[in-house]
């Protein structure tokens, strides 16, 4: 099977990793193993099912419930990148525009001001920031290059290192409206990720920590983390998550259920599935909000500039008159 997936394959890449895969399997190694030695290329959630598939005999259910989840994940990935593409892109326009404004166009509407009015003409503050502003990116622009790739480059080290993803991620989760979406786009993942490796008769510990790692979420990691602690020391999962400052006090209560009836995998399969049509609804109710929103605030920044510009020039034409 692995062999003709191999020969079907059109990425070179993968077609190279099949390739490894047959040999370690032709050489008597559990297909779980072959795939864990490419951690690149198979996640932990990926090997742990299939190790526990091949275990228990049911690898087809095991697969099948991998495409699934792979399928669900694909599809509110795809959401969440088609609902952000329009805000970035006329973010992107916006920062160049703005920058062309205060590099070419400003300066020279500067020099007519003051050839019109005089060194001594009295220009009103907006105007002064606004000349004063382009006048030091046009004169210094080096500075501002260096500051702008310092300051990112500074960001993007910070972030790499534990500390900086944790601070981030909780930055993230006490931000506003994207609280909300990125708390549902987690609970759903845990969800079907937890269910998923429950069903396939991985342990409760085990599960939680691989899907720590899958949600992608440092605060909501170490949350799992704390509460696999709690379950070390005889507490039920349902009774770790209570009072969790991340999920919702749904998810206790099912898996509550859960636990009494021996089908936590299919209760977390409802709560996920109910959760993905949240997220659904609220990135449609996001993209119909945002491009008003984007809109005043371009306008805004439109009429901010309009204004420096024409306010002194129609002071000056009275004057002139």
């Amino acid at each position: 099977a692995v062999s003709t997936l191999q020969a079907q394959s059109e990425n070179p890449t993968l077609k190279e990793v099949l390739g490894d895969v047959v040999k370690d399997i032709q050489a008597g190694a559990p297909l779980g193993d072959a795939f864990a030695k490419h951690p690149d290329v198979f996640s932990d959630i990926y090997i742990n099912m299939v190790r526990a598939g091949e275990a228990a005999g049911i690898m087809d259910d095991i697969l099948k419930r991998m495409a699934l989840q792979e399928e669900k994940n694909s599809k509110m990935k795809k959401k969440i990148k088609g609902a952000m593409t329009y805000p970035m892109v006329i973010l992107s326009l916006t920062v160049v525009a703005f920058f062309g404004l205060m590099i070419f166009v400003i300066p020279m509407i500067g020099k007519t001001i003051k050839d019109l009015g005089g060194e001594d003409a009295k220009l009103p503050p907006v105007t002064e920031a606004m000349l004063t502003a382009s006048d030091f990116m046009v004169t210094k622009w080096y500075i501002v290059a260096a500051v702008l790739f310092l300051t990112i480059f500074a960001l993007k080290k910070y972030i790499a290192t534990p500390a900086g993803q944790y601070n981030l991620h909780r930055l993230v989760l006490r931000t506003p409206i994207i609280k909300m979406i990125v708390t549902k786009v987690a609970v759903a993942r845990f969800s079907r990720t937890f269910a998923s490796l429950m069903g396939a008769g991985v342990g409760v510990l085990e599960a939680l920590r691989i899907t720590g790692r899958a949600i992608g979420n440092r605060v909501i990691e170490k949350e799992l983390a704390d509460a696999a602690q709690k379950v070390t020391n005889g507490k039920q999962l349902s009774q770790a998550l209570t009072g969790s400052k991340v999920f919702p006090a749904i998810i206790p209560q099912m898996l509550a259920v859960g636990e009494e009836t021996g089908q936590i995998d299919k209760v977390l399969i409802k709560v996920a599935d109910f959760y993905e049509e949240e997220v659904d609804t609220v990135i449609d109710s996001m993209s119909s909000i945002l491009e008003p929103v984007i809109m005043v605030v371009l306008g805004a920044g439109v009429g901010l500039i309009v204004y420096s510009v024409m306010s002194p020039i129609t002071s000056l034409a009275t004057n002139i008159s």
